[in-house]
């Protein structure tokens, strides 16, 4: 695995004066872990940009601080939510010979004959996996062949995956990474409206029309059995 690195030192620099510190092109960290006091420290802005781009979460960086190398990971990266602008960072040091639990990105590779030949979407349902490896064991991605689809409903579980040796994966292997969906093409879709519409017009036809301002017609409870003469109604003979 790539080893990265990267220079910080130690700041006094804490709480509101943090901003002082960014605006001078540095950003506030903080470097933790098992049996280790925390310490403050500051790192360049544009350094950790390339760094964090290239070793993610789950790479080896060896961080010198004045002098003293420590191995750590990116622990937590904390953004600004409106410009996304990186206010703190959490650098989790690590010894080198006990495992870690890091959470690997997955990476699509091939071609799936299902998409290429439109007879299905491909479906990304996982992006990364929960793994437990030596950090010196630990890697940056975990490739996923999708190759294999051709049909829809096909998938890939992570049971499926070539997982690097080194790495133990603990997520539930019959979870799906990628799926092959239905495809809906526009003549599905022009099929289906035409269907509805005349559902609605066969729904429309049973029911006759009123015009308006009329009441609706009632049909008589009892026709009447016989026409009395006028003026005769309800007498006896």
């Amino acid at each position: 695995m790539k080893k990265h690195s990267l220079k910080a030192t130690k700041r006094d620099d804490l709480g509101r004066k943090v901003k002082k510190l960014r605006k001078s092109g540095q950003i506030p960290a903080t470097v933790y872990g098992k049996n280790i006091k925390s310490v403050s420290i500051a790192v360049p802005a544009d350094t950790f940009a390339k760094t964090y781009g290239e070793a993610g979460e789950t790479g080896l960086i060896e961080l010198s601080i004045d002098g003293s190398v420590r191995p750590v990971l990116v622990h937590h990266v904390q953004k600004d939510p409106v410009t996304w602008a990186i206010l703190h960072i959490e650098f989790h040091q690590v010894d080198l010979k006990e495992k870690v639990h890091a959470d690997v990105p997955l990476e699509l590779t091939g071609e799936s004959p299902a998409v290429t030949e439109k007879r299905g979407v491909l479906l990304t349902i996982l992006d990364e996996v929960e793994v437990e490896a030596l950090p010196t064991d630990l890697v940056d991605k975990i490739e996923v062949d999708v190759s294999g689809l051709m049909e829809v409903n096909q998938e890939v579980k992570i049971g499926d995956l070539k997982i690097p040796a080194g790495l133990t994966v603990l997520s539930d292997a019959t979870l799906t990474v990628v799926k092959i969906g239905s495809l809906i093409t526009k003549e599905a879709e022009a099929e289906a409206a035409a269907e509805a519409a005349k559902a609605a017009e066969a729904a429309a036809a049973e029911v006759p029309p009123v015009a308006e301002g009329e009441a609706p017609v009632e049909k008589p409870k009892e026709e009447a059995k016989e026409d009395l003469p006028a003026g005769k109604a309800g007498k006896k003979e």
